[in-house]
């Protein structure tokens, strides 16, 4: 089945590039050029970005846990604002959308006004995670991409694909090319959380996680130059 609409998450840390934190103006332009041509190829592309790139707050023992939650939930926002301004600087029609009344700044999601938008050509940032402390950014894209019946989530990551063991650690770790949600249950390999991972095998919702900064990832992801770990849900 050809993928058409398709969920693209960006993880925080990948978007801050080689700096790990706050913003890469030259990584999230690469991304805005692959999307534009994406876009030009007939691609429907909806966005997710974590905070990680400015917040991790479950790491801190010194606060409760719903207000770090809360303060990621906004580094989020602040990430799909950045990145939807530089996209719209490139010519690429942006809407960002929250679960949550944010004054001015985003639109209050809702299902027909997403999709509208999607066909019409133009880039649908979804921010603020599910809205609610205790769900990972992991849950709020694939929420998203079942909501919107994306055909499959592209996952974006500082890491190049799925591992039996953590590279950094083991020069011998295996790298998966291909493998099934229920593989990420049962072995609780941390590529998302198990709750996404149950909620995307219960809509056969697969995804493809790559290496961001690689050389023109993002569109190699949509062809058969994917190099990453396709996940069959």
């Amino acid at each position: 089945m050809e993928e058409t609409r398709i969920l693209l998450k960006l993880s925080g840390e990948a978007l801050a590039g080689e700096k790990k934190t706050g913003f890469d103006e030259a990584t999230v332009m690469q991304v805005a050029d692959q999307v534009k041509q994406a876009l030009s190829a007939g691609k429907q592309i909806a966005i997710v970005i974590g905070g990680g790139n400015f917040w991790r707050g479950r790491t801190s023992e010194h606060m409760d846990r719903v207000r770090a939650d809360q303060i990621g939930i906004l580094a989020t926002v602040m990430n799909c604002i950045y990145t939807a301004e530089l996209f719209r600087g490139v010519g690429i029609p942006t809407v960002i959308m929250t679960p949550f009344e944010c004054g001015n700044m985003t639109k209050l999601f809702r299902k027909e006004e997403a999709v509208e938008a999607l066909e019409a050509g133009t880039v649908v940032f979804f921010a603020g995670g599910t809205g609610h402390p205790y769900f990972s950014t992991d849950m709020a894209t694939v929420l998203m991409a079942v909501e919107i019946e994306a055909d499959v989530i592209l996952s974006g990551k500082a890491i190049d694909g799925v591992y039996d063991s953590d590279p950094k650690l083991n020069p011998n770790a295996k790298k998966y090319d291909r493998m099934e949600m229920q593989d990420i249950v049962d072995q609780k390999l941390g590529v998302i959380d198990l709750a996404s991972a149950v909620l995307a095998m219960e809509n056969h919702m697969s995804m493809k996680l790559f290496g961001l900064n690689g050389e023109n990832s993002i569109l190699n992801a949509m062809t058969g130059s994917f190099t990453g770990t396709y996940i069959h849900a």
